[in-house]
C-alpha cells in the first residue's frame, strides 16, 4: 500500500486548462502542492488534460482521486456543435419550443425576432396522451404513431431524441413509457425526458432544458468516454468525478446520461472553492470573482452558502432572449471581459473592452502568434502591472513591440498616445467589472461594504484591489494558487444531487404533513441514488430549501428551512424567513397569505473532500521574497516605484505594503499603493486598504 495519497482535479476552461495535485503523506499529513497549465485543445479537450498531466508530472497511475471540470458543454452549445435532435410532445404543444416567452429584451425594436429554436419544426412530432398539473391522467397515451415518428427521424439522421410532455413533472409516467418504447423500436439512439433533468413546471423551460440536453448528450457522453479512456490507458484505476454546475461532483456514469448538469461545471467549482475559503479564514460573506483568459465571473456568498437557481438562460443580452436552462447552476453574472479580451473603439470614438476573445490562439498581441488586436493583457504589460519579462511565468516571451502597435492603434483612433491607450483600456475593462458585481450584490439587496473579495483565476489579482475600492469592500484575499483555484474547488466539492420538486400548497398549519411528505419522498429517492452507486446512508447529508411567493404572484423566494422535520409549530417560523427573505431582495413585505411552490432538495455526501493545515508563521522576513523594484502604472493612482515580490517565497505571518507587485507563475497580484498586506497560515494574501 502506498503511504502517499494523490488527489488531482483538472479544469478546461475556455483559454488554458488547469491542474492542482495534492501530493499527501500519509505518515506525517505534510502536502505537497502541484499546479500546472497548459493550453485547451478545442475539440478535442481530453488531450489537454493528458497534457497537463504530462506538464505537471502527475502519472495517472498513482493517482487516488480525479474531480475534472469542463467547457464542453457550454462550447457545444454557444458554437452550434451539437446532434441534430428531434423533439416528442403532447398533441397540441409542438411550437411550445417556439413560441418561448414573450419576453423580449429589445423591446423597441419592431424588427426583433426571436431567436432560432433548437429543433425546427419539421423535427418536433406529437403524440395523443394529457396529464393533469396534479398528475391525473386526463387522456390515455397513445404510442401507435411512435414507430412512424422513430422512422422519420432516422431518415432526417436525427442523432439524438427529447420527449417532454405536459405535466409530466407531477406524474412522469408517459415520459417512462415512452422511453421504454423508444429504446426497443431505436435502442442505439440518444434519448432523453424532461422527467430526468427537472421536476419542476413551465413548461416552456422544460422543453428548452430537455432539447439542449440532447442536442449536447452525444457530444458530451463520446468526450467523457474518451477522457476516461485516455486515464485508463495511462495506468488510471479508478473512475473521474465530474464537476456539475451546482458546486458538486457526480459519477461519470450519472453525469454521462444527463451531461447538461455540467453546463457552468468551471465557475462553480471556483465558487463553491471561495465558499469553503471563507470558511477556513473566517469569512462567511464573500463576493468571489473569477477572471479568466475569456471571460470574467462573479457569485456572492452569504453566511457561506452558495446560492443555487434553475432560472438560467444561455445568449440571453440586452438584443437576444436567449435559451432556458432548467437545471441547479451556481448564480452568477458572467461578462465578456477576460485577459484575452479585444479592445475595439466604435464609429462614435467610444472605447470598449470586450466581449470578444482573442483566446489563447492567436491570443493577445504580446504572445507573438500572431495577434495583432490590442487586448486587457497587452495593456496590463505595457502599464508595467505585468512583468515582460516574466511573462506566463517565462514560459512566453513578451513581444512589446506587437503589443505597442496594437495599443497604439486604439490610442490613434481616441487621439490619444499608447500609454493612456492602455490606462483607457484598463479602466474600461474595471468599469465592465464593477458592474457586473453590483448585479451580484447590490441588485439583490446585499451591501458589497459587509462582504470580503476573494479572487482568482489568471487575471482575478491584477483588478481585485481597484474593484474592491471602488465597491467599498472590507477587504480582498487572493488564494494560493490563484490561477487555478477553479481546479482547487473541485478538491474541496462534496458528491451532490439538487431535486426541484413542483408542489402547490398554502402555508396553514394542516399543510405541514404534505410539505414534509414531499420532502421526504425526494430524500429517500436520493438515499436509493447513493445507494445504488455504493454510498451508504449514514454518509448521506440533506438540506431543504423552500420555494414560496405571495398568493397570485408569478415567480418565489427560495428560503433555506432549519434542519428537523417540517411541523404545524414551524410554519410560522418558516413564514417569517420569508418575510424576512423577500424583504431584503425587494425592499418591501406584504400582509397576503403565503404559498408554496416546490421544494429544492440537496443531497450530499462526502466523496474524500481535501482537508487543509494551516502553518504556523515562522517569523521569516518578507525581504527574502523581495526581488526588484520597477515602475508601474496604476491607471488610477498614476505611476509609482512598486516593490517585487516572488510569491512561492512569501509565507505565513509576512507583511507589506503597496505599491506592489506580487508574481508567479500563474498570475500577478497588484497591490496598490496605500494598501497592506498580510500572508496567512494557508498561503492567502489579505490586501486591506
Amino acid at each position: 500500500m502506498s503511504d502517499k495519497s494523490i488527489r488531482v482535479a483538472t479544469d478546461v476552461g475556455g483559454t488554458f486548462t488547469d491542474l492542482v495535485c495534492f501530493e499527501t503523506d500519509l505518515t506525517s499529513g505534510e502536502s505537497v502542492i502541484i499546479t500546472a497549465k497548459t493550453d485547451t485543445t478545442p475539440p478535442n479537450f481530453e488531450q489537454g488534460v493528458l497534457n497537463v498531466l504530462a506538464k505537471g508530472n502527475v502519472d495517472p497511475a498513482t493517482i487516488d482521486f480525479l474531480a475534472h471540470g469542463t467547457t464542453v458543454v457550454i462550447n457545444s452549445l454557444t458554437e452550434r456543435k451539437g446532434a441534430k435532435v428531434g423533439l416528442i410532445t403532447t398533441l397540441g404543444f409542438r411550437d411550445t419550443l417556439e413560441i418561448a416567452r414573450g419576453n423580449r429584451p429589445d423591446f423597441f425594436n419592431l424588427h426583433y425576432e426571436k431567436p432560432e429554436p433548437f429543433v425546427p419544426r419539421y423535427l418536433r412530432k406529437e403524440l395523443p396522451g394529457r396529464m393533469s398539473y396534479q398528475g391525473e391522467e386526463m387522456t390515455a397515451l397513445d404510442l401507435s404513431g411512435l414507430k412512424e415518428i422513430l422512422d422519420g427521424f432516422k431518415q432526417e439522421k436525427v442523432e439524438a431524441v427529447a420527449i417532454c410532455y405536459l405535466h409530466s413533472y407531477a406524474n412522469p409516467d408517459h415520459e417512462l413509457r415512452t422511453l421504454a418504447e423508444v429504446a426497443k423500436l431505436w435502442p442505439e439512439v440518444a434519448v432523453v425526458s424532461s422527467h430526468q433533468i427537472t421536476r419542476e413546471w413551465r413548461e416552456y423551460e422544460r422543453t428548452s432544458t430537455t432539447v439542449l440536453s440532447a442536442y449536447v448528450q452525444p457530444s458530451a457522453e463520446r468526450y467523457l468516454q474518451r477522457l476516461d479512456a485516455g486515464l485508463k490507458a495511462k495506468g488510471f484505476k479508478g473512475s473521474p468525478y465530474i464537476m456539475q454546475s451546482n458546486c458538486g461532483v457526480d459519477s461519470l456514469e450519472s453525469v454521462s446520461k444527463i451531461p447538461i448538469t455540467m453546463v457552468e461545471s468551471g465557475p462553480a467549482s471556483g465558487f463553491w472553492g471561495a465558499a469553503e475559503l471563507g470558511k477556513q479564514i473566517g469569512e462567511a460573506n464573500v463576493l468571489a470573482l473569477d477572471i479568466g483568459g475569456t471571460t470574467a465571473k462573479c457569485s456572492l456568498i452569504e453566511n457561506g452558502q452558495i446560492s443555487i437557481m434553475t432560472d438560467y438562460w444561455i445568449e440571453r443580452d440586452r438584443t437576444s432572449a436567449g435559451y432556458p436552462i432548467m437545471v441547479p447552476v451556481v448564480d452568477l453574472v458572467e461578462i465578456g471581459n477576460g485577459g484575452g479580451s479585444i479592445a475595439w473603439v466604435d464609429d462614435f470614438k467610444k472605447l470598449h473592452v470586450g466581449p470578444q476573445s482573442s483566446g489563447a490562439v492567436p491570443g493577445p498581441a504580446a504572445y507573438g502568434k500572431g495577434g495583432h488586436e490590442a487586448t486587457s493583457t497587452d495593456a496590463n504589460l505595457w502599464l508595467g502591472r505585468i512583468n515582460k519579462d516574466y511573462f506566463c511565468g517565462g514560459a512566453i516571451s513578451a513581444d512589446m513591440q506587437a503589443a505597442k502597435k496594437s495599443l497604439a492603434a486604439i490610442g490613434e483612433k481616441l487621439g490619444v498616445d499608447v500609454d493612456e491607450a492602455a490606462r483607457g483600456i484598463i479602466r474600461i475593462a474595471n468599469n465592465n467589472m464593477v458592474n457586473a458585481l453590483k448585479l451580484i450584490s447590490l441588485n439583490r439587496g446585499f451591501d458589497p461594504r459587509d462582504f470580503t473579495m476573494v479572487a482568482f483565476g489568471g487575471g482575478g489579482a491584477m483588478h481585485a484591489v481597484a474593484l474592491a475600492q471602488e465597491l467599498g469592500v472590507k477587504k480582498v484575499i487572493i488564494p494560493a494558487g490563484a490561477a487555478v483555484f477553479s481546479a482547487w474547488g473541485m478538491m474541496m466539492s462534496d458528491l451532490r444531487r439538487d431535486y426541484f420538486v413542483t408542489h402547490l400548497v398554502d402555508l396553514i398549519p394542516s399543510a405541514a404533513e404534505e410539505i414534509e411528505h414531499v420532502f421526504a419522498t425526494s430524500e429517500n429517492e436520493a438515499y436509493e441514488r447513493f445507494e445504488a452507486e455504493g454510498v451508504a446512508r449514514s454518509k448521506v447529508k440533506f438540506e431543504r430549501y423552500g420555494k414560496f411567493r405571495y398568493q397570485n404572484q408569478e415567480h418565489t423566494t427560495e428560503v433555506l428551512l432549519a434542519q428537523g422535520e417540517v411541523t404545524s409549530d414551524r410554519l410560522a417560523e418558516i413564514e417569517a424567513s420569508f418575510h424576512d427573505t423577500y424583504e431584503r431582495e425587494y425592499t418591501y413585505r406584504l400582509d397576503a397569505p403565503v404559498e408554496m411552490v416546490g421544494i429544492h432538495l440537496v443531497a450530499s455526501a462526502e466523496v474524500g473532500k481535501l482537508k487543509m493545515t494551516e502553518t504556523e508563521a515562522a517569523g521569516t522576513s518578507v525581504k527574502i521574497a523581495l526581488k526588484s523594484q520597477r515602475e508601474v502604472d496604476y491607471a488610477l493612482e498614476g505611476k509609482h516605484m512598486a516593490d517585487i515580490y516572488d510569491g512561492d517565497l512569501l509565507e505565513s505571518g509576512m507583511t507589506f505594503s503597496g505599491p506592489a507587485i506580487v508574481e508567479d507563475a500563474g498570475t500577478t497580484v497588484v497591490v496598490h499603493p496605500g494598501n497592506q498586506v498580510k500572508i496567512d497560515g494557508y498561503g492567502n494574501l489579505h490586501i486591506s486598504f
